[in-house]
């Protein structure tokens, strides 16, 4: 095993945790300027056209949508290294480990999918969101447990990593059966041949960076161009990284560069120009309506159910076990946590919505479910916790705790 997974696991928390908290400002900061006299100039902001290109291949797309589309498949390459050294050599790459996080993750995907569902039945198109819910925002669920400090396991936290890589990997899989239109053969082929030409970089083992990145910036501009989501780009172009080519470590060594302008660039920045969700005029009424209420219960109940319920299943049956340290009742905070849906949620609202309506009520349901799980989900975890003098006495904390 590659002697710097150990290291690059902490590093990862650490950078996320913080990134988390920074995340948790931006949409803050995004909502009061979507409620304050500068509302205007934050619409015609997302608004503004920005152009790219070289001769006539040209990209004209308004802000929004370059962060969208653009941006972000940066963040989802971030995903694929993530992923891909999760497989290989983390809490993925046997079924020991990978086990709990699986079941988890599955309960956690399919229970509040079902519970959006049964809400929304009678409207083909808020049905559109059914995998909202069914997302988890690990960037702002770490930054939650930042502000338990070590008080946490790192068990704990290596769960949540596991099972929110899971559901990542759910969730592209989602994007891409569910949320591409239509496709144009002729770019899709063109994706193919320089996706080929990635692979074989990595079957030489060629271990610099610039050739995978120069690469993976023409395969966006082609899958862009098909039709199929462009974030796809990224995860596809990830897989190709070698973890170890000639004595150097090409994956690990992208993975540490690309995590500080994911964390404290690319995800607050997103989460700005899609949490500003406007109030006013808003009734209970509103906020209980099946599409946004789908949402946060389906976050709510459903992550907690599938999660927890899935794994205490899978314990008592004798499938997997609980991880060294880590009690029924931390299992479950993490459950709650899990159901902070915020950047990969309010994602796919975009795509499953055009209509600014539609996205709005996306808003709104992400928001406070996320909100709640987040404040109920801190509590029940700093209730479960020893004191700072437990903790740093080395004793553990017990597995029925």
């Amino acid at each position: 095993m590659i002697s710097t997974i150990a290291p690059a696991l902490r590093d990862f928390l650490k950078k996320e945790s913080a990134g988390g908290i920074l995340l948790m400002i931006a949409a803050a900061l995004a909502v009061l300027v979507a409620n304050s006299p500068l509302a205007g100039l934050y619409r015609d902001w997302l608004a503004v056209p920005v152009v790219a290109g070289i001769g006539g291949a040209v990209i004209d797309k308004p802000l929004i949508l370059w962060i969208n589309d653009g941006l972000m498949a940066v963040f989802f390459f971030l995903v694929g290294l993530e992923v891909k050294r999760e497989v290989m050599t983390g809490q993925l790459s046997s079924w020991r480990k990978a086990s709990l996080p699986l079941v988890m993750a599955v309960g956690g995907m399919a229970l509040p999918a079902m519970i959006f569902a049964a809400m929304n039945w009678g409207d083909p198109q808020a049905l559109r969101g059914w995998a909202i819910p069914a997302a988890t925002d690990i960037a702002f669920a770490l930054g939650v447990l930042a502000l338990l400090g070590s008080r946490v396991p790192v068990a704990l936290k290596a769960l949540l990593l596991a099972v929110a890589v899971i559901d990542d990997i759910g969730a592209i899989a989602v994007i891409a059966l569910f949320y591409t239109e239509s496709v144009a053969m002729e770019m899709l082929v063109g994706a193919a041949i320089t996706l080929g030409a990635m692979i074989a970089l990595n079957r030489a083992r060629v271990a610099d960076s610039w050739p995978y990145v120069v690469l993976t910036v023409v395969l966006w501009v082609f899958v862009l161009k098909s039709g199929v989501h462009a974030t796809l780009a990224g995860v596809a172009a990830a897989m190709t990284v070698p973890l170890a080519a000639r004595g150097q470590e090409p994956l690990i060594r992208m993975e540490h560069a690309l995590h500080y302008y994911v964390a404290f660039l690319i995800i607050p920045i997103f989460g700005f120009a899609n949490a500003g969700v406007s109030l006013a005029g808003i009734s209970l009424s509103d906020i209980l309506a099946p599409l946004p209420l789908g949402i946060a219960l389906g976050l709510l109940l459903g992550k907690q159910i599938g999660i927890f319920g899935f794994g205490w299943l899978a314990v008592k049956s004798g499938i997997t076990q609980l991880p060294e340290g880590v009690g029924w009742r931390q299992l479950h905070a993490m459950s709650l946590l899990a159901a902070i849906g915020f950047t990969m949620s309010l994602f796919i609202g975009n795509l499953a919505f055009a209509d600014p309506a539609f996205i709005n009520q996306v808003k709104i349901g992400v928001l406070s479910g996320s909100l709640i799980a987040a404040v109920t989900g801190y509590l029940l975890l700093k209730s479960s916790l020893p004191d700072k003098a437990a903790s740093t006495s080395g004793e553990g904390v017990p597995a029925n705790a």
